[in-house]
């Protein structure tokens, strides 16, 4: 799915130094990420101030926690995002209003070397995820995020660590994941 419009602006809320007891130089943790999103979400201030769309996605970018990259999005009813992963990056998301339904893969996917894998049985995950609902995930997450509702926008709030390098989009049939397509910062910034 294309995203139809950016704004890219700083977030009302303060940019929190990670509580991590790893150190400063080491960022948020998946459970600050989550916080953050969490937290975001329930600015009902900041997510009012999403323009939306009927055609497709919006997005504004906002500051994360500890150098963290965050967005919030809004999910016109029938999108998605298709599977991909994140580069590496680990991160969290919280649903602001609307609902999300999140599939994912209970499976550790190398990140390189593979152009298609064939899945395992008992590896697909599906969640629902209403206003205030969140995720936190590891580095080598894949899964697709999309809103169901045929009638209702859903808003989400998104923040990863360290910021995406890249993300990684796959096609899905059946038990065969194939990877398609690379996207860099470049492409959605």
């Amino acid at each position: 799915m294309s995203l139809s419009a950016s704004t890219s602006v700083p977030s009302p809320v303060p940019d929190h130094t990670s509580t991590s007891a790893q150190g400063p130089d080491v960022g948020p943790t998946q459970a600050e990420l989550l916080d953050f999103a969490r937290r975001i979400a329930g600015d009902s201030a900041l997510v009012a101030s999403l323009p939306l769309d009927e055609q497709g996605r919006t997005w504004m970018r906002l500051d994360g926690p500890a150098g963290s990259e965050a967005w919030l999005i809004g999910w016109p009813p029938g999108t998605g995002t298709g599977w991909h992963d994140h580069g590496g990056s680990h991160g969290a998301f919280a649903t602001a209003a609307g609902a999300l339904r999140e599939d994912s893969l209970a499976a550790r996917l190398p990140t390189e070397g593979w152009k298609t894998l064939e899945l395992a049985e008992g590896v697909d995950r599906s969640r629902q995820l209403g206003p205030g609902g969140g995720r936190a995930f590891g580095p080598h997450h894949v899964h697709e995020v999309r809103n169901e509702s045929e009638t209702e926008h859903a808003i989400s709030v998104h923040a990863y660590w360290p910021p995406l390098p890249l993300i990684r989009r796959y096609s899905r049939t059946g038990a065969v994941l194939r990877v398609e397509q690379v996207e860099r910062p470049e492409d959605w910034q």
